[in-house]
């Protein structure tokens, strides 16, 4: 007796779902190991049909018609690789709704919609699997979901976003600028045409969202996570933090504060000791800290067609196991605790601040003046080489702990000193990475 297929529906055929495509189809004997039961792929979603493309996969597989898989009874897991918030949003809700599993690799819709879905795929009592959503290849919404989830989770340190990861290591080892190393990334495939939500912190953000439901058990959305993004940094800032001991990368930072989330993506000075300030290139690295577990990291490819490919088809696999054993998903657990979102004013790290300033006597105490009165105490100070046309100098001022509502203040005093020509950067210290 033939053992009966289990139906795979698949929304996307860009590089990765063009990759799940393929080993759906060329490793099915495989695959059929791992499940008990073959896996079938019965449908794909794409935006033309016509156009060429891997001619391994079917072009009789291929439909225009999103109904065509959500309506298709023989479709029982469906797998979202198309991107972006809209229609993805509404085709994985249907899927939930009409009781199909589904696989998703959307940062997008799983921070802004993931409590709500989740909610609603253990109501329908399906799977809904999105390990490819943050981290790509590597494990880790498995190991907050399962592994971890008997700690109580204290903080995460990340490196999540290739492209601006990259960028800033180029930045640091060459000495290049943030547009010329964009262009750069761009020409090797590494950032998009419009690199925004990369450069901008929003990719980064979204993915914190997402671990941070899971590791603190409250609703995180996109909009909670504060951002900054990476296109202010120079080359002299990547040297003077190397003079000063330190690498500058783009961090990725939630952390319990009593009852209360610090959650925020922004360029981060880290002891070059630190292993993250060690994750080069394209790669990612997640620092989490639970009690019992203490300091854990997951480190890999973030990105790229066959490491995302890999989550996907990993969380297929579950899906199917599932399936296979007749067994019911477990429920994901209560976003129970409520926490507090802590607005960035209310962050107190220390700092690195870049200013000019004209070359004459007294400059460095109207700016301790102003440091001063707001409470925040100096670490160090370094006058660097001065412009003789212009008449200026560049001091480098690192802070001891201060509060971020007292140092953006201490911002705005100085820039309306007559010393003062320009602010150049503020960037954040994070020692405790």
């Amino acid at each position: 007796m033939n053992t009966p297929s289990i139906g795979i529906g698949l929304l996307g055929m860009g590089v990765v779902g063009s990759e799940v495509a393929r080993s759906l189809l060329q490793q099915a004997d495989r695959l059929e190991q791992q499940v008990g039961r073959p896996l079938a792929l019965i449908s794909v979603l794409v935006r033309e049909v016509a156009r060429p493309r891997d001619p391994a996969i079917p072009p009789s597989l291929m439909t225009t018609s999103l109904q065509d898989v959500l309506g298709n009874p023989g479709i029982q897991v469906v797998v979202e690789v198309m991107g972006g918030l809209r229609p993805a949003y509404e085709a994985i809700r249907s899927a939930l709704s009409q009781g199909k599993h589904v696989v998703t690799a959307n940062k997008e819709v799983m921070a802004n919609h993931g409590p709500e879905l989740v909610r609603l795929a253990e109501d329908r009592e399906v799977n809904l699997l999105y390990e490819a959503s943050v981290g790509g290849g590597i494990p880790i919404i498995g190991p907050l979901r399962k592994d971890l989830l008997a700690n109580q989770v204290s903080s995460i340190h990340a490196i999540i976003n290739g492209t601006t990861n990259y960028i800033l290591t180029r930045m640091s080892h060459e000495g290049a600028s943030f547009e010329a190393t964009l262009r750069q990334a761009q020409e090797l495939g590494y950032a998009e045409a419009n690199p925004a939500n990369d450069v901008d912190g929003t990719d980064a953000a979204y993915k914190l969202a997402i671990l941070s439901s899971l590791a603190f058990h409250s609703q995180v959305t996109g909009v909670d996570v504060y951002r900054e993004g990476i296109a202010k940094l120079t080359a002299l800032d990547f040297r003077y933090a190397h003079e000063l001991g330190y690498a500058i990368k783009l961090l990725a930072i939630a952390r319990r504060e009593d009852s209360a989330l610090s959650l925020r993506v922004h360029p981060c000075l880290v002891p070059e000791d630190h292993l993250l300030a060690k994750v080069d290139g394209v790669f990612n690295a997640i620092e989490v800290e639970g009690d019992l577990v203490g300091k854990v990291v997951f480190h890999g490819q973030g990105a790229g067609p066959k490491p995302t490919a890999s989550a996907v088809l990993g969380d297929i696999l579950e899906a199917a196991r599932g399936i296979a054993a007749g067994r019911k998903p477990p429920r994901g657990g209560n976003l129970h605790n409520g926490l507090r979102i802590l607005p960035i004013e209310e962050l107190v790290t220390q700092y690195y601040l870049r200013v000019t300033v004209t070359d004459r006597a007294g400059v460095l105490a109207k700016i301790t003046t102003v440091l001063g009165d707001l409470n925040i105490s100096i670490a160090s100070v370094i006058q660097k080489a001065s412009d003789a046309a212009s008449q200026t100098a560049e001091l480098v001022i690192m802070t001891h702990l201060a509060k971020e509502a007292h140092v953006q203040e201490a911002v705005r005093r100085m820039a309306r000193l007559d010393v003062v020509r320009e602010v150049s950067n503020v960037l954040r210290v994070e020692q405790r990475a």
